[in-house]
């Protein structure tokens, strides 16, 4: 796992207080895919539980899993005592947990995952008609003027504060990743990808608050950090709209699997 990976933990609350949560459409969606009740569910990299919360509060017996002991602290604050807690990386999961699920999923989190093995071991958690979920989405600035401002304002500190594709799926491919690489492993199949639109206002600190948990910023020298998330804020108006689309990625455990 990347030091990128693991630079969350010091800005847990940040992120628990910044981080836009998931709507409920997303159980629905995922459950419809599904096809029958999910009463069991792995998330791999949980952060401070906001999607782990969201299936949880519709009935869901959710194991939420988080490497980083800041983030899995802060998320033992916020979610119901029917959670399960592991510390844990995905890589390792394996020598501690040894459970099947109807569910495994994860929320902006399967990037930070390793590519070898990640799908054998999904496969390996899932009951023999189980479904996997990725889902996430960056928070961009919906208007294009004030996006510009802001990309001439980071400019002299970060070129981009973008995460590639992990396999260089280009923007514009109908399919993204991870949905490409699921269709290419051959352990899980039906592969889908759906979006949940979602529109959010912000005001111009929470929008700074924001950016302060993406890695990008995070792996900046702290005086540079402070120097860029305050060039940006000096830009913004009092009150910013968000482009906070949910992109979805479904599959299903393989026959045979």
């Amino acid at each position: 796992m990347s030091s990128r990976a693991l630079s969350f933990g010091s800005v847990a609350q940040a992120y628990e207080r910044f981080r836009p949560g998931y709507p409920d459409e997303l159980v629905g969606l995922v459950s419809s895919y599904a096809g029958r009740p999910i009463t069991s569910a792995l998330e791999i990299g949980a952060g401070t539980g906001k999607a782990t919360r969201l299936f949880a509060a519709h009935g869901v017996a959710v194991t939420a899993t988080e490497p980083d002991a800041a983030m899995l602290a802060e998320l033992r604050r916020h979610v119901p005592e029917t959670v399960r807690t592991v510390q844990s990386s995905f890589e390792q999961l394996d020598e501690l947990d040894a459970e099947t699920y109807d569910l495994v999923f994860a929320a902006a989190s399967v990037h930070w995952t390793e590519p070898e093995g990640r799908w054998s071991r999904v496969a390996a958690m899932l009951h023999a008609d189980g479904v996997f979920a990725s889902f996430g989405g960056p928070v961009r600035l919906a208007d294009r003027a004030v996006e510009e401002a802001v990309r001439s304002a980071r400019a002299p500190y970060l070129e981009s504060d973008d995460i590639a594709s992990p396999d260089g799926t280009p923007p514009e491919s109908t399919l993204q990743w991870p949905g490409t690489e699921l269709e290419r492993s051959g352990l899980l199949t039906d592969v889908q990808q759906r979006v949940v639109e979602r529109r959010l206002t912000m005001s111009a600190a929470a929008y700074v608050g924001y950016l302060s948990t993406v890695s990008a910023y995070l792996e900046l020298p702290p005086p540079t950090r402070s120097e860029v998330l305050g060039a940006i804020q000096e830009v913004l108006p009092p009150e910013v709209k968000v482009d906070a689309d949910v992109v979805v990625h479904l599959a299903r455990r393989s026959a045979g699997r």
